[in-house]
């Protein structure tokens, strides 16, 4: 087992591969605009199996503790259940799912000039007070992006993300941590996707949740977004955000619809697939889900039973989009106070999409 998987706090995923399964067959993206309110349809005009979308509902229900499905096909609501007495203003606090955003969000800044390219370095953007060392000034956005900093870390198995975010200093708390020689390999930490954010602050001008809601969240018609802050003026860029289930759709479906809404490009198409491609050989099955990998704080598979890319975060919060079905997924989890049953609750959240809203869509 490749060293990332089981407990990681929290996750993304990508790729937008065409598909030998039947069922992954379809055409482009519908196109909606994603400022204006979610337009409703029937499993069955939407192409979804009514019965077997029941189903699925109710594989959902019986996980103690989810506490939100929604899918969008074809560009239309058709299914929206909240559980555990969540509503349509709940904001869920889905952790990790915050790197995709901030993935989404650096490419936006690439593309507008306030970032000078995938090579530019920590210490272009990271002094005094901090204390950097020769590697620590070294390490590359492209680097923050794939997970592959070096930094020595443990948050899969290890207590390291809670003793980074409790500490007083978030930035300098990895810094202080050693690093690994290149090559590098892929070490997942949600310290160094934070540092990534305060990077794009500090290149913006702007806070980040400021900059993320004018570049990218407001443009796509979502409004619910909170972060949580942390020192120093910033907020918890690995693994902190909190949105209402329909506005984490509308998010799914951005990525859908290759970055654009209606007719406004938000995110560059070629970004959207730069961060949803694969940039790892290796492999890995997440029950139920095979073919998993990794690309820019994007979960990718390759399948079966499709080619998608997710966002994940701890204890069972997923973004799920599958090009060739035409379909965004959503299911969140209360997690808090999860412990050593967070990966099984994770388990069980996937597997209501793989093996319950997937097949229903036909």
């Amino acid at each position: 087992e490749l060293p990332m998987i089981r407990q990681l706090r929290v996750f993304v995923g990508a790729g937008l591969l065409c598909c030998a399964c039947s069922g992954d067959a379809a055409g482009p993206a519908t196109m909606i605009d994603l400022a204006q309110p979610w337009t409703r349809a029937t499993p069955s005009a939407a192409g979804m199996d009514p019965e077997l979308t029941t189903r699925a509902v109710s594989a959902a229900a019986s996980v103690s503790r989810v506490r939100a499905l929604l899918v969008a096909r074809h560009g239309r609501l058709v299914v929206e259940q909240y559980f555990g007495g969540a509503d349509t203003t709940t904001r869920f606090d889905v952790r990790s799912v915050t790197k995709s955003i901030v993935s989404a969000v650096t490419g936006i800044a690439l593309s507008r000039g306030r970032l000078p390219g995938l090579a530019a370095t920590v210490g272009t953007y990271i002094g005094a007070p901090d204390t950097l060392d020769p590697g620590d000034s070294a390490v590359t956005i492209a680097e923050l992006l794939t997970m592959t900093s070096g930094y020595q870390w443990n948050e899969t198995s290890g207590s390291d993300y809670n003793l980074w975010v409790t500490s007083p200093n978030r930035i300098q708390f990895l810094l202080d941590r050693a690093q690994t020689g290149p090559p590098r390999p892929f070490t997942y930490n949600s310290a160094a996707v934070h540092l990534l954010g305060v990077l794009v602050q500090r290149a913006a001008g702007a806070p980040l949740p400021e900059f993320t809601d004018s570049v990218l969240l407001i443009p796509a018609g979502i409004t619910s977004a909170i972060w949580e802050p942390l020192d120093s003026g910033t907020v918890n860029g690995g693994s902190g955000i909190a949105l209402t289930g329909r506005d984490l759709l509308r998010y799914g479906q951005l990525l859908l619809q290759e970055g654009r809404s209606g007719d406004r490009q938000i995110i560059p198409a070629d970004w959207v697939h730069t961060m949803t491609a694969p940039h790892f050989p290796w492999r890995q099955t997440v029950r139920p889900q095979r073919g998993v990998t990794y690309g820019y704080l994007w979960w990718v598979t390759d399948g079966p039973p499709v080619h998608a890319f997710f966002a994940w975060g701890y204890g069972g919060q997923f973004v799920y989009i599958a090009p060739g079905l035409d379909l965004v997924a959503v299911v969140t989890t209360e997690w808090a106070g999860l412990g050593a049953a967070a990966p099984a609750i994770a388990d069980s959240a996937l597997a209501v999409i793989v093996e319950g809203v997937l097949p229903a869509a036909r």
